[in-house]
């Protein structure tokens, strides 16, 4: 039998490795009170980013490791969660009605960057986070068909703002509202930027925890004025393992680091083929290229989501894996993958957090 203390309650907690901060609780300060009563232990936690489907999982796992290492009898752990606004670019005002937005981007066309986007966005809200998704990807809109809101368009009650539409528990907006579907848009760079500030800032989107904003792909003028104009707390950069995919994530991220973004991990898509007959999988474009280019860049390794048949038809058919299946493998791959990102976000600086010391002059 352990020693029953809170110093010993803190450092049994301290000695694990929360999976989704990559840190441990204590370090995270997330132990917001310890209590004990004889030989039983009250745990109080607060996590900054949504737990609603994790809370359960996590109080089990604190209160078996407690209990083990100090011999307490009755371990309750009681969890609660707030998300805060985190900085961002320093020439730039965070949005008042959007606590933090989360840029999901691709060096590379084709690795599933508004599929991951979608899911994530779905994860955050079934977390129980309010969550908007702002497709910014103009000249190619893929979300209105995702999200199941294709042909849809948004109202606007005073003539200068729009109300965002919402399906499977999370707000949207796209240029893809605005415009005929088929239509090209035959834009310069400039009128593209335009665009995306007037989708983001012209939009009602009442008090969001999270706006995931889908990025157009490349690494080119548009992309670094947009990630240059639009608040950004943090970023995830999407690849698939394919060396040659690695090679222009890595630029995503120099590109992110240009403008001061964090860059909270990059999430491998794509990592393993699923046969839909047999179920065997493969590692048909590479193996582990997400997870050497994190080492590589010393950042985290949010998730590894393979290619599936199930993916792409739900997507198709407007209703993304996590709503379509949510109690699916695959659901369950993406929600590791959204408390990953929402975890690693939670321990960048709050907004309007001081981060040099007050300087006060004298005049003696």
């Amino acid at each position: 039998m352990g020693e029953l203390s809170r110093e010993a309650v803190e450092r049994a907690i301290a000695s694990w490795i929360e999976p989704h901060l990559g840190c441990d609780l204590v370090t995270a300060g997330a132990v917001e009170a310890v209590e004990i009563e004889g030989d039983r232990v009250r745990i109080q936690l607060q996590l900054g980013f949504p737990a609603d489907r994790y809370r359960d999982a996590l109080a089990e796992s604190v209160a078996s490791l407690v209990a083990e290492a100090t011999g307490a009898t009755a371990v309750d752990v009681a969890i609660n969660w707030e998300v805060a606004p985190r900085q961002v670019q320093a020439s730039l005002e965070p949005m008042a009605e959007v606590s933090n937005i989360i840029a999901v981007a691709s060096a590379k066309g084709g690795v599933g960057k508004s599929t991951v986007a979608a899911n994530l966005a779905l994860a955050l809200a079934a977390q129980g986070a309010s969550v908007g998704l702002l497709d910014a990807d103009i000249y190619g809109p893929s979300q209105p068909r995702m999200m199941g809101v294709a042909g849809e368009k948004p109202a606007s009650p005073d003539g200068k703002t729009m109300t965002p539409l919402s399906n499977h528990g999370a707000s949207i907006m796209s240029i893809g509202f605005l415009i005929d579907e088929d239509a090209p848009l035959v834009w310069r760079g400039p009128m593209v930027t335009k665009a995306l500030n007037q989708l983001l800032r012209e939009t009602n989107w009442s008090s969001l925890d999270y706006l995931i904003v889908d990025m157009p792909p490349g690494t080119g003028d548009i992309q670094l004025t947009m990630s240059q104009s639009v608040p950004v707390s943090g970023s995830v950069v999407v690849t698939t393992p394919q060396e040659i995919a690695t090679q222009d994530a890595r630029r995503g991220i120099g590109m992110f680091a240009k403008v001061k973004v964090p860059v909270l991990g990059v999430l491998e898509n794509m990592s393993q083929h699923i046969c839909s007959h047999c179920g065997h999988e493969e590692p048909i474009f590479g193996a582990e290229g997400g997870e050497q280019l994190a080492d590589a860049e010393g950042i985290a390794l949010l998730g590894s989501l393979p290619l599936d048949t199930a993916i792409r038809e739900q997507t198709d058919g407007g209703k993304p894996t996590v709503a379509a299946a949510p109690e699916s493998r695959l659901s369950g791959l993406y929600h590791e993958a959204a408390l990953a990102t929402a975890a690693r976000l939670s321990r960048q600086d709050e907004a309007g957090s001081n981060r040099f010391p007050n300087i006060t002059v004298s005049d003696d």
